[in-house]
């Protein structure tokens, strides 16, 4: 059983593979903003007694849109769908795509057999520390929409969305943009609990075909569960889908202004020249106590905490953790110089985790790479 378990695995990747598209080049400012809709047309969705997660998804989503395109009249905003129409699931991506976004933002409702579960919660593609079925079941559900698709066996090959050998094997590859998915998804969670009052759900990881597609920072949120009385109604409501979007727009607001001033979106940063890593000693630097910059090699973000000896880890040397945006963040390396730093980048790079990218501190406090070179002038 568990070498055919592999053998399929190992097939799926594959086919996969030569789906996944490749990473689009992204600048320093927010510019243009996917916002998705979920299901639609002959895809209804979840069903609650009086309502289709179809329409509320879309009546979310074109909200959440109207507040980015009003206050922010530069960010193009793109919808996957403005009527009630079927879209398949790969080419919500595709627009995203062709469209080089910034970010994607797919908006859905759940439900569940049960009556009394309730609340939002918020996912980004990946693998959860500890694996639960109840985030494959949300997947499962959310990913059955390319059983409606015309072309699916084209587009998605032997992909079966019923299958959890199919969903173990979309969330074996790394996202990217990982930690910034983790960043605006955890927005979103904060503002939802704390601006709306909904319960919060947290944050997951699992395998969404739709996230899976694109290739920026995206998250798929799940609004409330229609199989609750109570929260359908609120969903209903034109307050509760008000509420809604503008919690979404507000998580938006923030990231967007939290990522622009990390990436120094207005100039002040001077661009940093190639580093020829053959010319440069990599070994762990031990920083003097009087020098004000520190430069470490983050490799990986969760929404949890886990131990520096985790298995994952076990290739990485001088592991550090600190806490950012709510998120745990893990880095290798203390060094005193951004060349030492970027040597060190190479490293964590070939071991296993290509998205690595050089952080700044200044007293135990994380800078950006523009005030980290100010103060060692």
């Amino acid at each position: 059983m568990r070498t055919k378990l592999l053998h399929t695995i190992f097939v799926l990747m594959g086919c996969l593979l030569v789906l996944q598209p490749a990473i689009a080049q992204k600048g320093s400012k927010i510019k243009t903003v996917v916002i998705d809709a979920g299901h639609g047309g002959r895809d209804p969705g979840a069903l609650g007694k009086h309502s289709m997660e179809k329409d509320i998804a879309l009546s979310v989503a074109l909200k959440t849109g109207g507040y980015i395109e009003k206050n922010f009249p530069n960010i193009k905003v793109i919808y996957t769908r403005k009527t009630d129409k079927f879209v398949d699931l790969h080419e919500r991506g595709n627009i995203a795509n062709r469209n080089n976004a910034d970010l994607f933002i797919s908006i859905h409702c759940n439900a569940n057999t049960s009556s009394k579960i309730y609340g939002a919660e918020t996912y980004v593609l990946g693998v959860e520390e500890k694996r639960t079925k109840r985030n494959m079941d949300v997947a499962m559900m959310e990913n059955a929409a390319i059983l409606l698709e015309e072309n699916a066996e084209d587009n998605y090959k032997d992909f079966d969305p019923k299958s959890p050998e199919s969903l173990i094997s979309l969330t074996l590859f790394q996202d990217v943009n990982l930690e910034q998915s983790l960043s605006l998804a955890a927005k979103i969670q904060q503002q939802f609990s704390e601006r709306v009052g909904r319960k919060d759900r947290s944050v997951y990881q699992a395998g969404f075909l739709v996230l899976w597609k694109t290739s920026m920072p995206s998250v798929l949120v799940e609004l409330g569960y229609l199989s609750n009385s109570k929260e359908e109604a609120f969903l209903r409501s034109k307050d509760g889908q008000v509420y809604m979007a503008s919690a979404i727009y507000r998580a938006f607001k923030e990231y967007k202004r939290e990522f622009e001033k990390e990436n120094d979106a207005y100039g002040y940063r001077k661009e940093i020249l190639n580093v020829n890593n053959s010319e440069v000693n990599s070994e762990l630097t031990e920083v003097k106590s009087d020098v004000p910059v520190v430069f470490k090699v983050q490799f990986y973000t969760s929404p949890r905490k886990l131990p520096v000896s985790d298995s994952r880890f076990r290739n990485i040397e001088n592991i550090s953790t600190y806490e950012h945006n709510g998120l745990h963040k893990y880095t290798s390396g203390n060094f005193s110089t951004l060349t030492q730093a970027k040597a060190h980048q190479k490293n964590i790079r070939e071991n296993g985790f290509p998205d690595a990218f050089i952080v700044a501190f200044n007293k135990n406090n994380r800078i950006s790479i523009s005030e980290a070179e100010k103060l060692l002038k």
